[in-house]
């Protein structure tokens, strides 16, 4: 073993984590006789290396001892990197049971076609010979056979320790964590801050590493603090690394070494887009030589992971922040900022008339894919001493923020666009979207106070619709407010007015609004002719949310369940499709209590449900009002007593992990009853078969499949379909909801 090999030896010994199925697959790979040469590419940081030393006992079984040869510290790759190339080539002298004989290549970066041509050499006179190469972009030798290494999984933003624990990236950081700082630990106080940082740092997990050496300091919101402010720049690697691992600006100026000026430029252009970039955007801004495909071959610009037929791509980090600190060292300002405003502009300026028709799903997510570009854009308008066009931008934001849960931001950034320089028009608008942020949060006190401001600096314009239009946002203001007086004086005339001005979209949200007004007074008749109009005139338009919301409520005047199904349903189902966030939490909870009255034998899904909506309550920072708060504290309160603690805390824990997707997914799972005539069995379910109960009391027990296999001498394949059976005729989605059935029936 050569100087290099031992250093290189001791820093990958330590243990992987989270490349269980790489290892196999790897294996895998190589056993099959026709891969003569297999390079793993992958960003640098990403664990390349570490992947093919934990691996190298099944490779000795395979090849015997492989030969080797470190090619990251070369020198001239026409040289050095050839020389290493024969020299480690000559040294594999024990081949495997099938008289293969394995060449192994680390760091092949930017040694160029030299290198590709010394192993096809290699190649081309050794046909026993296997070559297992590791770099950022591959050989480009003909034959050469591709294995991605990819950055660890990173969770979604949550607060349950438990279920982080399940995420590579995470436990990879809390194990290095706590070989820095033996006291530390994931905890409910912490964890949405280290799902956070895994997130920011993409999972690279030689970031991850460096930012967990970093508790011994910070505290992990410290931490991800300052890596927002600063970007993403670590250091403090152990000195026994290689220096290029030793800090991730090391990292990404190794990862950039050797590129073309053309080439380095279009990353400074492209870094400045934090939200990704089409493949157009980058043809646009660089030359026509190749450069972009340089960047892709070297991974130094990435693929997101976005739905078929719209790719986007960007620049990873650390590069970015390395890519964007060179340009300031250098005291350049790149092109690609004032293009990339330009283009947020533009795409706003198409987007908003579309967002409330009915290809309002559609542009919510292109408009979506844009949101940390809109917010670069946003902060470049503000440095610009642009108030108008930034007001102009945060308009356009309204529908796409609120829909998709952007509150907190919304409201900080509307408020401080309201405090400019811009026309009274513009400004009154500007305290319009704060109002309907704060009330969003639940703030109706802040949300009152915001619309009166709206209304007053709007009245003096003599806008009829805009005047109407702050009238029935005050009065939704007012009477989430508890004042239904003041709320009804509001929204009356303005609903009116709407309605004569052909404002339909608005008219759909006043006379919503007044209708909940209404229900809330007792007056249902009213309320229901109201809703009828609206659903109505919203289907005409196309306007998905504001459909949705106005079933919301028209389930709330149903007087029978069956009848409040359909429309809860059909509510959701949009929700769906849009991708609601602010609003899906209180659709979640009617649909449980929905549940609850209409079918008893669903309430461990209800309890899931409301877990569900109080987890996104959490993250989106909204909270319900008081009448909806003490429903929902009854229910559970009830829930709890009937599930009892065990049962109740499994379903609890269960709705707390579902996302926003999968939460409206297990809703509309929930056997409707309006749809299927009661049949005998356990809670109006279908009929159980002998067998089927006799499963179905041992699931009841707690019993894992292969137990109740061995307890009724029957196949674990049998059990499975039984139960699956079971759960089918009770309309339930789990075994805790079957065990409480069971236990209900018996």
């Amino acid at each position: 073993m050569t100087r290099t090999q031992a250093a290189v030896g001791t820093w990958q010994a330590v243990g992987l984590v989270g490349r269980e199925w790489e290892r196999l697959a790897l294996v895998g790979r190589l056993r099959d006789p026709s891969v003569r040469l297999l390079t793993l590419t992958g960003p640098g940081g990403v664990g390349k290396s570490r992947l093919v030393r934990a691996v190298r006992p099944e490779l000795a079984e395979l090849f015997g001892e492989p030969g080797y040869a470190d090619l990251s510290e070369a020198g001239s790759p026409a040289a050095a990197a050839a020389e290493a190339v024969a020299s480690a080539a000559g040294a594999v002298r024990t081949p495997g049971p099938d008289g293969r004989r394995l060449l192994l290549l680390d760091g092949c970066d930017q040694h160029g076609a030299p290198l590709g041509t010394a192993v096809a050499e290699l190649l081309h006179r050794d046909d026993r010979l296997v070559v297992l190469a590791t770099g950022q972009q591959p050989l480009g030798v003909y034959g050469e056979r591709l294995f991605p290494v990819a950055p660890l999984p990173v969770p979604p933003v949550g607060d349950d320790p438990e279920e982080l624990r399940e995420l590579a990236s995470v436990e990879l950081f809390v194990r290095r964590a706590r070989e820095a700082n033996p006291g530390f630990a994931l905890t409910a106080g912490n964890a949405r801050a280290v799902a956070e940082l895994c997130g920011l740092l993409e999972g690279l997990p030689l970031a991850l590493e460096l930012a967990a050496r970093q508790l011994r300091l910070h505290s992990p919101a410290d931490l991800l603090d300052r890596l927002r402010r600063r970007g993403v720049t670590l250091g403090g690697g152990p000195f026994d690394t290689p220096e290029r691992h030793r800090s991730l600006t090391a990292l990404a100026a190794w990862s950039c070494r050797g590129l073309t000026p053309e080439s380095r430029a279009l990353l400074g252009e492209l870094a400045c887009f934090p939200g990704g970039f089409t493949a157009a955007t980058a043809e646009s801004l660089g030359p026509a030589d190749g450069a972009l495909d340089v960047l892709l071959d070297r991974g130094l610009v990435a693929q997101l992971p976005t739905p078929p037929g719209q790719p986007r791509l960007t620049v990873p980090e650390p590069v970015r922040s390395y890519a964007r600190a060179a340009l300031a060292e250098e005291g350049r300002e790149p092109a690609a900022l004032d293009r990339q405003t330009a283009e947020c502009r533009r795409l706003l300026a198409v987007a908003e008339p579309r967002l409330a028709g009915t290809e309002q799903s559609r542009w919510l997510d292109v408009v979506q894919a844009e949101h940390a570009n809109v917010l670069a854009a946003l902060d470049r308008l503000r440095e610009r001493g642009e108030p108008e066009a930034t007001a102009a931008v945060l308009l356009a934001c309204r529908l796409p923020w609120l829909t998709r849960g952007h509150l907190r931001e919304g409201l900080a950034r509307a408020d401080r666009a309201a405090g400019e320089a811009v026309p009274e028009p513009v400004r009154a608008r500007l305290l319009d979207l704060a109002g309907a942020f704060a009330a969003a949060l639940g703030d109706p006190a802040g949300a009152v106070r915001r619309q009166r401001a709206a209304l007053a600096a709007g009245r003096p314009l003599g806008d009829r619709r805009l005047n109407a239009l702050l009238a029935a946002r005050l009065g939704a203001a007012l009477g989430r407010l508890d004042d239904p007086a003041g709320a009804e004086a509001a929204l009356g005339p303005a609903l009116e007015t709407l309605e004569q001005l052909g404002a339909a979209g608005a008219a759909v949200e006043a006379g919503t609004e007044l209708a909940r007004i209404l229900l809330a007074r007792g007056e249902r008749a009213r309320a229901v002719e109201l809703l009828d109009r609206a659903v109505a005139a919203a289907r005409r338009i196309g306007d998905g949310r504001a459909l949705a919301g106005a079933l919301g409520v028209l389930a709330r005047c149903a007087e029978d369940p069956a009848t409040a199904g359909p429309a809860l349903r059909e509510g959701l189902r949009i929700y769906g499709t849009v991708g609601e966030r602010t609003e899906l939490p209180a659709a979640l909870e009617d649909f449980a209590l929905h549940l609850l009255r209409a079918a008893p034998v669903q309430q461990p899904r209800a309890a899931g449900l409301l877990a569900a909506a109080e987890t996104l309550r959490d993250e989106l920072g909204t909270a319900p009002d008081g009448r909806r708060r003490a429903a929902l504290d009854d229910a559970l309160d009830g829930l709890r007593d009937r599930l009892r603690p065990h049962g109740f805390a499994v379903a609890w824990a269960e709705g707390r992990r579902l996302s926003p997707a999968a939460a409206v997914a297990e809703a509309l799972a929930a056997p409707d009853p309006a749809r299927r005539a009661a049949a005998p069995g356990p809670a109006g379910g279908q009929p159980l078969t002998a067998r089927q109960l006799q499963v179905a009391m041992l699931v009841a027990e707690g019993l894992t499949n292969r137990q109740i296999a061995a307890r009724l001498t029957l196949s674990e394949w049998t059990v499975v379909n039984h139960v699956r059976q079971v759960m089918r005729r009770l309309g339930c989605a789990s075994r805790v909801q079957v065990a409480w059935s069971i236990g209900r029936w018996s």
